[in-house]
Order: C-alpha cells, then sequence, then structure tokens
C-alpha cells in the first residue's frame, strides 16, 4: 500500500501557510467520499500514525445509515480502525471559502481491521498485483460523462439543465456542438485550473449526447493512480459546479427520454518495461488482447452488479442509445459493450462501455481487471467481433433489473475468488439493503401508475 510519508505534510504546510482546515476523506463502497474535517495542527499525526475511523465508515448505504449485515456494525463494536494518506493526495481545495486542504486516506491493511477487508481500493490494489505477479501491468483512463443542472427545479420538482452563460436553458442534443462548450467556459475554465493545480490530467472536453451533458477525458496512466485521478476528480467537478450555481450529476439515468450517462473505462496491458502488450498493426490487437475480452466477456454477467450498482443504473440500458445490451465486442464500434478504438498500433486497447456513472471507479477496475486476468489464464477466446449494428445482432441480452445482478455476483464461485469472500460479504450485504429499502419506498411512480387504474 503506497501511504504517504510525513515529509509530504510538512512539505505541504510549509508551501501553503494559509491552509487552516483538512478534509479527510476515504471511499465507500457506493464511491462516496466520507470522513473528518480537521484542523491544521492535527494533519503531521495523521501522517504519522494514522487517523482512527469507525469501522461502520465502510459499511453504510448509499444513504449514510449502517447495514447491520455487514459485520461491521455490533458484531466490532463498531470499532475504530486507522486509515493512512495516499502519497500525492494531499491538495488545495480552491473553492473554499476557508483556506482548505483535503487528503484521501485508505485503511491500513493491518490496523485497519475490520473495516479493511471493504476497502475499495484495498480490491484494486489486490488484483493488479495478481496481474503484475504474472508480468502484466495494467493501463488505464476514464471518460466520466455527467449532466450541468440548475440547483433549482422545475415547476413539477424535476431536475432540469442550467442555464448557460446567455442565460438560456439547453433544449436540444447538439452531440460534439463546440457552441454548447463555448456557453459553459466560464465553468470548463476554472474545472480545468483546478484539475491543474490538483495533478489531475483532464483533456478533451465533449458535449454529450443531451442537453446539458458533458463528457471530459482524464489521461491513460497506471491503473491504480488512474483511478485515484477518477475519483478526486469526481469530487472536483461537483464541487466546481456548485460554485457556479449548477449541480454536477454522475446519475445513470436522470432523465426518461434523453441519454444516460457512462464511465467509459480504457485499458491495456503492458510489460515491466513499460511496452504496450495489446499494440498491433491488426486493428483488432493482439491474441493477448483477445483472451482479455474473453475474460471480460465470461465474467460480465457475474460482475455487472460493480459496474451498475443501483436500481436506476438499469434504466441506461436501451437499444439504440449509445449504452451496451449485450456481452458483445468489435472494432471500433460503439454498438458493442467491449469496443477496440482506432489509431496507431501503439495506442491499441480496449473501452470498457458498460459501466453507469454511478459506479465506484475502484469497483469497477477490479473487475474489469479481474476479468482480463481470467481470459489470460483460462485461454478464453471471445469468438468472432461484431460487425455493423451490434443491437441488432445480439442473441444473449444484458439484465435490465438491479436484482438479477446482485444475485448473479451473490451466487458467483469466480467472484468470491477473485474478488474475495470477505469484501462480497459486505458488499453484498449493503446491496442487499439497499435493495431492500428502494423496493419498500412507494413514490410518485406507484401512484401515477396505480392509484387510479390499479
Amino acid at each position: 500500500m503506497n501511504f504517504a510519508p510525513v515529509e509530504d505534510a510538512r512539505s505541504f504546510l510549509q508551501d501553503n501557510p494559509d491552509i487552516d482546515m483538512v478534509e479527510l476523506f476515504i471511499l465507500d463502497a457506493n464511491g462516496v467520499p466520507r470522513g473528518k474535517l480537521l484542523h491544521r495542527e492535527e494533519l503531521l499525526a495523521v501522517y504519522e500514525s494514522g487517523r482512527p475511523l469507525p469501522s461502520t465508515i465502510l459499511g453504510l448505504s448509499l444513504h449514510g445509515e449502517d447495514v447491520e449485515d455487514s459485520g461491521l456494525v455490533w458484531d466490532v463494536g463498531d470499532i475504530d480502525c486507522r486509515a493512512y494518506p495516499l502519497a500525492g493526495s494531499l491538495v488545495r481545495l480552491p473553492w473554499r471559502r476557508i483556506p482548505t486542504a483535503a487528503v484521501q486516506v485508505s485503511m491500513h491493511p493491518s490496523e485497519g481491521l475490520p473495516a479493511a477487508v471493504a476497502d475499495p481500493r484495498h480490491l484494486l490494489v489486490r488484483v493488479i498485483d495478481q496481474l503484475k505477479a504474472d508480468g502484466y501491468h495494467p493501463v488505464m483512463a476514464c471518460e466520466l460523462e455527467f449532466y450541468l443542472l440548475d440547483q433549482q427545479r422545475d415547476a413539477n420538482g424535476r431536475p432540469q439543465p442550467a442555464r448557460d452563460s446567455d442565460g438560456q436553458r439547453p433544449r436540444s442534443t447538439q452531440v460534439y456542438g463546440l457552441r454548447e462548450l463555448e456557453q459553459i467556459e466560464p465553468f470548463l475554465a476554472d474545472l480545468y485550473a483546478a484539475c491543474k493545480q490538483q495533478g489531475i490530467p483532464a483533456r478533451t472536453a465533449i458535449s454529450e449526447y443531451a442537453p446539458g451533458q458533458v463528457e471530459i477525458t482524464l489521461e491513460h496512466g497506471e491503473a491504480l493512480a488512474a483511478m485515484d485521478q477518477a475519483v478526486r476528480y469526481k469530487r472536483l467537478v461537483k464541487a466546481v459546479a456548485h460554485q457556479h450555481g449548477m449541480q454536477a450529476c454522475f446519475m445513470a439515468k436522470p432523465f426518461d427520454d434523453i441519454a444516460g450517462t457512462g464511465m467509459h473505462m480504457h485499458v491495456s496491458l503492458a510489460d515491466a518495461a513499460g511496452h504496450n502488450l495489446f499494440a498491433s498493426d491488426d486493428p483488432a490487437g493482439t491474441p493477448l488482447l483477445r483472451l482479455a475480452v474473453g475474460g471480460m466477456l465470461a465474467s460480465l454477467l457475474d460482475s455487472l452488479l460493480l459496474f451498475c450498482p443501483n436500481a436506476n443504473s438499469y434504466r441506461r440500458f436501451q437499444a439504440n442509445s449509445y449504452a451496451p445490451l449485450a456481452p458483445t465486442w468489435g472494432v471500433d464500434n460503439r454498438t458493442v459493450s467491449l469496443r477496440v478504438p482506432g489509431g496507431p498500433a501503439h495506442t491499441r486497447h480496449l473501452e470498457h462501455r458498460i459501466c453507469g456513472a454511478d459506479a465506484n471507479p475502484y469497483l469497477a477496475a477490479a473487475a474489469i481487471l479481474a476479468g482480463i486476468h481470467r481470459g489470460i489464464r483460462e485461454q478464453i477466446d471471445p469468438g468472432e467481433p461484431v460487425t455493423g449494428n451490434g443491437y441488432a445482432q445480439a442473441k444473449t441480452l444484458l439484465p435490465t433489473d438491479w436484482l438479477t445482478s446482485l444475485e448473479a455476483l451473490e451466487n458467483s464461485a469466480w467472484a468470491r475468488d477473485a474478488l474475495g469472500e470477505e469484501f462480497l460479504r459486505v458488499y453484498l450485504a449493503i446491496k442487499r439493503a439497499e435493495y431492500r429499502q428502494f423496493m419498500g419506498e412507494v413514490g410518485e411512480q406507484d401512484w401515477r401508475w396505480y392509484l387510479t387504474h390499479a
């Protein structure tokens, strides 16, 4: 585990004498940052001896409620578990009125028990280490789509796109529209500046397939570092949007009649010297790339809950929506789940198009890489790539409901071996609790459908 030395904190405090507060956070299973707000004088102690956090912090539902079946509540007396700062994560938060920094922590493998078994970042580290032991060094990048919404709801109480710099509310799709990006230039300028200050390699911005929808690409790099950056970037987008009077929404399907939001994961394998093992003049890549595809397809149903973790996630799966519907792969084809993008031979890689933007980057990356490793170990042939319309050629469809995915992960012998019994016990307990609560809640849709007509 790459914990940070105390010298990092000393140097930061020396270079930033105005910092008064430090936001300490850890990412839970749902990808929600949770933690504490510390005073400046408390920071060095965190680096020297860690910070105690309650075991329940990694056993909470999406609403921040204890999940008793997680084993991290009464069974262990909500014991304190020590977390330590991650290298390179101590940064300024330029949008805060009080001069404030943030530092990301992770549970110590031994001092952080029992909560350490549920730390999503630990799972990714373990999967990466297993690949590296066989000579494969994963390289990844993340594309996160999001909506810029008004902080005020419409007359019916529903979310609506934020007004642009002309005071207008976008109404048309205008995918790849440059004017749409120009109209949110003040937000983008502050976002790119904050990314630069925090060392997050934000690159291409695109106006996506719905009014107010944006995608910004992060640069590829070592898999763990890339997911650390995705986690911090998501927090940064929300904060900068709020500063501009908007809400950045990463919900998988916030509107029923326009596109959902995805998190496309780009992945390749390198050798110890950094050479791309998928590089090939063949647009379909190397035999190793095909095995990686085979493993990802074979593991797709078992790991779908990690890619699509919430009830709303499955509303995104609709035909001809640029969201995948089937366990398919293809070359430079956006109608499939696993795409081999075009480009020069040395850039050959896979684009995993299944995750919603609501997925936890650590867990999604762990499942992707574990699937790749399975394909290599078991020599799984993915079959021929799909050409043409992948929607029309789909023979087996992905589940479009939460419970099916939950049960698939729960019953998967492969997942227990690849992801670990202890992690799955906690994660599935959380998701079971959320499922029961969601299904027990009666709301506007029920009244609209059944109040009069049932």
